[in-house]
């Protein structure tokens, strides 16, 4: 839970409330933007709009915090993250599908609705801390990508090249797949918090894919910058006049 959100519950109910519904359908509304579909499309559920609102209401005004320390529980919240997400894959395929229906040559488009529907709560994290009233620019999420957030975009690519028949899977077996790839990763991070994310991996792949090396031009401007800042480096070969005699 982010620091704060206690407070804000109880001195501005609405406001948390307005969040909670973000962190709940903040992915459905980036998706229907970039599909030019009515934002608020999802909130006619009203079952839906109805649980988010009660586990809200448990989390934060439960008495005794028994709700928020059942659902803390290890054995619990390993149980929801990995239904979490089994969520998420399925929200990734559903909405490349949608993005097919409308766009069958649009693969930027299509990755890029597969990859809102996984990641758009921490996509939209900036506006809704502007709900809370803070203001974290150095927060954005684009810039400071978290596991789920990348994880989301390579299956997109995947689910797009599965959907537009370049990768040689069925759907439901690349949806196991990749449904077991991001559960075994997500449960593993909070039963052993010491171990790190899949950072190894990433590192490997921008080394090969982007190079290990600092480019030239980068090279040519750390070694100019010295003399800019005024240090004189080692007496030159050559004057005005040609070269310097020895002893002058």
């Amino acid at each position: 839970m982010d620091t704060g959100a206690v407070e804000l519950s109880r001195h501005h109910p609405a406001a948390s409330w307005l969040c909670a519904m973000l962190h709940c359908f903040g992915s459905y509304i980036l998706a229907d933007l970039l599909l030019g579909e009515p934002a608020i499309d999802h909130f006619s559920n009203s079952a839906s709009v109805l649980l988010a609102s009660a586990v809200w209401y448990l989390t934060f005004f439960c008495p005794l915090d028994l709700f928020y320390k059942c659902v803390s529980f290890l054995p619990i919240k390993l149980v929801f993250v990995a239904m979490k997400e089994v969520v998420r894959v399925r929200k990734i395929a559903v909405g490349i599908h949608h993005a097919h229906h409308h766009y069958h040559h649009g693969w930027l488009i299509m990755i890029a609705t597969g990859w809102v529907k996984g990641s758009g709560v921490a996509l939209m994290a900036n506006f809704e801390q502007l709900l809370r009233g803070i203001w974290k620019p150095e927060t954005n999420e684009i810039l400071h990508m978290s596991f789920p957030s990348k994880a989301s975009l390579y299956g997109a690519v995947l689910f797009t090249l599965q959907q537009t028949r370049w990768l040689p899977v069925s759907k439901a077996t690349l949806i196991f797949l990749f449904t077991m790839f991001m559960v075994s990763c997500k449960v593993s991070l909070p039963a052993s918090p010491s171990l790190p994310p899949p950072q190894r991996n990433e590192d490997a792949c921008q080394e090969a894919v982007g190079g290990g090396h600092e480019p030239l031009w980068a090279q040519g401007q750390e070694e100019e910058r010295p003399r800019r800042a005024g240090d004189a480096g080692p007496p030159p070969l050559f004057g005005p006049a040609g070269i310097i005699p020895p002893g002058s």
